[in-house]
C-alpha cells in the first residue's frame, strides 16, 4: 500500500485503523474499541482494554521461543566496556527488580523517580516499573538539584532510583550529592532511594533511606506482570514551560503500545531481530519511546550508548558502532552530526567503518538543516529522514515513513502527516490558511493513541497550554507551512522555548534564574543560531543603579547561576550588559527583532517599538559578542 492508501484508510475510519493496529500486541483484555470521546475535548485511547507494557516489551517474546534473542546491547566508549542481554536475562532482571520495589511497599499507581545517565540499568528500572504498574518519571542526569527538587514535589514519588555517578568525557560527575541536595530541597519526601554504585565513583549512604541497587534486590519474589487498565499512566516526563514550571506528560499505557509498535515497521522499517539505534538519553522523550520501549515492543535489538559523537575517542565512534553491532536504522539528533561534520568535514572517519548494514539515518529533535541532510547523506550512502514529533505528542507526527513508502525527501521538510495527525495551519483567529502561507501549527483533535491525555494532576494547565488558542485543536506551539504536495515545514517557535542541541529549553525559565541575581535589574534571554547546537540561549541584563561589581564579573556569576540551577545542558555562557531592554510600547520585549540581528537576518524596525536608538546598543553588544552571525 502507498501512503497516500494508509493515510486516507486512517482517515476515512480512525477506529478499525487503530482496532487493527491493537491486533498485533497480547492483550490481558481485548478492548472493544479504540476511541472514547465522552469527555472530550479530554478523549482516551483503548479505555475499556486491560494489558502489561513490560509483558508486551519482554515477557512476550520469550514465551515466543526468542529469549536468547539479544534485548539491549550497552556500549560504552567512556569506560570501555560492552555487554549484551538477552530478552531471556531482561526478563529476570525486570522481575527481580521489581520483585524488590514491591517488598518496600511500591504498589500499581506509585510513582518512582529515576535519575540514571546512559546505562542498561536504566532500562531495567523503566521497565520494572511498567511490569508492576508503577509509573516512573525519568529526569536527564544533566539537571540541577533545584530541577530534580520541582520534579520530586510535582510527582511525588515514593522511591528515587539513581546512580553514584554520570561519566562525561571531561570527567566523572557525582549524581548522589545532587539527589541529596534534591531531597533536602523538596517538600516530599520518598520513602527509601536505591543507588546503583558505580565503580568511578561510589556514593556515600544515608542509613536508613538509600538502598543498594544488587543488595536490595537479594532473596526477594521475582515480580509477575500488573493487569493495567488502557488509561493508566506508564510513565510521567517533565518538559519544559514557559513559566520555568516543569509540565508533567502523561503516558497511557494501552495507547503507547500500540502507537509506538506501529512506528517501528511502518515509519523505521525494522523488524524483530533488527538492531536499531538511537542515540539520545533516557532521559528524554527519544530515550523512552525509541531506546526503551519502542524496539523491545517489536523484539529488536536496542543499543544503549554511553557516549558522545566526538572525543569519545573521536569521530568515528557511531560508524564504529554501526559497524560491530550492525544497526540497520539509526536515530539521532542533527547535533550530533553537526559536531562530527565540524571535526571531520571530508569524512575520513566514515571510510574505515563498514556500513554495510545500516539502511536509514533519521534525525528529529531540532530543524535539520539541509546542509548537515546533504552531508549525511554523501557520507552515509543511505536515505536521510528528517521528522517531527514533540515531547507531548510521544512518536512521529510527521515524517516521511519509509517502511510504508519511501517518498521524495525535501531538503528543510519533515515530509508528510502520520495517520493519526491531521495538520492544519491557522492564522491568529484559527482559520485555515491557504497552502504556503506561514501560521501556526495544529493539530485537529482527538489526538491519536499514546498522545498526551493531560499533564500530571494539571487538567486545566493542559487545557490551557494545548486547547484554548484554537478550539478543537491542538496547538503545537510551532509555526509553519503546508506545501501543495502536503509537505510540512516547521519554521519556529511561537513561544520562548529555545532548542539547544535537541533538547527544549525555557528562556522564561533562565530568565527568572537570572532576576534572582541580587545586581540584575531586569533580563532577557533569547535562542540565538549556532552551528553547532543549532541554538543557544543569549542573555540581556539591565543592572541595578549603583552596582560596585564589574560588567565581566556580573555576566560570570550569571553564568554560573544558570549552571547551577539548570544544568550544564543549558549551555547558557552568551550574555552581555545592556542599559535597556527593547521594548513595545505595552512593555513586551522585541525578541524577535533581537534574535534577527543576532542571526544576521533582514528585521524591520517595530512600528510598537518605545525607543528606536535602544536597537544601535544592542547591536554594539551583539557585535562584542561576535554576532551577528548570517
Amino acid at each position: 500500500m502507498s501512503y497516500k492508501d494508509v493515510y486516507e484508510g486512517w482517515k476515512n475510519d480512525p477506529d478499525t485503523f487503530w482496532m487493527e493496529a491493537a491486533q498485533s500486541l497480547d492483550w490481558v483484555k481485548e478492548p472493544t474499541k479504540a476511541l472514547s470521546d465522552e469527555n472530550a475535548p479530554l478523549y482516551e485511547w483503548f479505555k475499556d482494554g486491560q494489558i502489561n507494557t513490560c509483558y508486551n516489551a519482554v515477557d512476550r517474546h520469550v514465551d515466543a521461543g526468542n529469549g536468547g534473542r539479544v534485548a539491549i546491547i550497552y556500549d560504552s566508549p567512556i569506560t570501555g566496556t560492552q555487554k549484551k542481554i538477552t530478552y531471556a536475562e531482561l526478563q529476570n532482571l525486570t522481575a527481580n527488580l521489581g520483585g524488590a520495589l514491591e517488598a518496600q511497599g511500591v504498589t500499581k499507581g506509585d510513582r518512582v523517580i529515576i535519575y540514571m545517565p546512559m546505562v542498561s540499568e536504566a532500562i531495567v528500572a523503566m521497565l520494572a516499573c511498567s511490569r508492576i504498574g508503577a509509573v516512573h518519571s525519568v529526569v536527564f542526569g544533566g539537571f540541577a538539584a533545584n530541577e530534580l527538587a520541582t520534579r520530586i514535589d510535582d510527582a511525588t514519588p515514593k522511591a528515587i532510583i539513581a546512580a553514584s555517578c554520570g561519566i562525561e568525557p571531561s570527567g566523572v560527575i557525582a549524581y548522589k550529592p545532587l539527589l541529596d541536595g534534591a531531597i533536602e530541597q523538596a517538600t516530599h519526601k520518598p520513602d527509601f532511594t536505591v543507588i546503583l554504585q558505580r565503580e568511578q565513583l561510589t556514593a556515600d549512604m544515608v542509613e536508613g533511606r538509600d538502598l543498594n541497587w544488587h543488595d536490595f534486590q537479594k532473596d526477594i519474589t521475582p515480580a509477575t506482570c500488573a493487569t493495567m487498565n488502557g488509561t493508566d499512566p506508564v510513565y510521567i516526563l517533565y518538559t519544559s514551560g514557559t513559566t520555568g514550571q516543569p509540565k508533567g506528560v502523561v503516558r497511557p499505557t494501552a495507547g503507547h503500545i500500540v502507537a509506538l509498535n506501529w512506528t517501528m515497521k511502518n515509519i523505521y522499517n525494522v523488524e524483530a531481530g533488527d538492531v536499531f539505534w538511537a542515540a539520545s538519553d533516557v532521559g528524554w522523550v527519544v530515550g523512552h519511546s525509541y531506546i526503551c520501549y519502542g524496539p523491545l515492543f517489536s523484539g529488536c535489538t536496542t543499543i544503549v550508548f554511553e557516549g558522545k559523537p566526538i572525543g569519545t575517542p573521536d569521530a568515528g565512534t557511531f560508524w564504529r558502532v554501526m559497524e560491530e553491532h550492525k544497526v540497520k536504522t539509526f536515530f539521532t539528533a542533527p547535533t550530533a552530526f553537526r559536531a562530527i561534520k565540524r571535526v571531520d568535514p571530508k569524512g575520513e572517519y566514515v571510510k574505515k567503518y563498514d556500513l554495510s548494514n545500516l539502511n536509514y539515518l533519521f534525525l528529529a529533535g531540532e530543524r535539520a538543516d539541509p546542509d548537515t541532510i546533504e552531508w549525511a547523506q554523501d557520507q552515509l550512502g543511505v536515505p536521510v529522514v528528517d521528522h517531527w514529533w514533540q515531547t507531548e505528542i510521544g512518536y512521529p507526527a510527521v515524517c516521511n515513513p519509509a517502511g510504508i513508502e519511501l517518498m521524495p525527501i525535501k531538503l528543510g521538510s519533515p515530509a508528510v502527516p502520520m495517520p493519526g495527525f491531521d495538520m492544519q495551519i491557522l492564522d491568529d483567529e484559527g482559520s485555515e490558511l491557504p497552502k504556503g502561507e506561514l501560521g501556526a501549527i495544529a493539530i485537529k483533535l482527538p489526538l491519536p493513541p499514546g498522545t498526551l491525555p493531560t499533564l500530571w494532576n494539571a487538567e486545566e494547565r493542559y487545557k490551557s497550554s494545548y486547547l484554548e488558542a484554537f478550539p478543537g485543536y491542538y496547538e503545537t506551539g510551532d509555526a509553519g507551512y503546508m506545501d501543495e504536495d502536503g509537505y510540512l515545514y516547521i519554521m519556529a517557535r511561537t513561544d520562548d522555548v529555545i532548542n539547544v542541541a535537541g533538547h527544549r529549553l525555557s528562556t522564561g525559565q533562565m530568565e527568572e534564574v537570572l532576576a534572582g541575581h541580587p545586581d540584575v535589574a531586569e533580563c532577557a534571554v533569547l535562542g540565538v543560531k549556532d552551528a553547532l547546537k543549532g541554538q543557544l540561549p543569549m542573555g540581556f541584563l539591565c543592572l541595578n543603579a549603583g552596582t560596585e561589581k564589574s560588567h565581566e564579573d556580573v555576566v560570570a556569576e550569571c553564568v554560573q547561576l544558570i549552571r547551577k540551577s539548570i544544568g550544564p545542558v543549558a549551555a547558557f555562557k552568551l550574555a552581555c550588559v545592556v542599559d535597556r531592554l527593547p521594548k513595545t510600547r505595552s512593555g513586551k520585549i522585541l525578541r524577535g527583532v533581537v534574535a534577527k540581528i543576532a542571526d544576521g537576518e533582514d528585521w524591520k524596525m517595530p512600528a510598537t517599538i518605545d525607543d528606536p536608538t535602544i536597537l544601535d546598543e544592542i547591536s554594539t553588544a551583539l557585535a562584542d559578542l561576535g554576532y551577528p552571525q548570517g
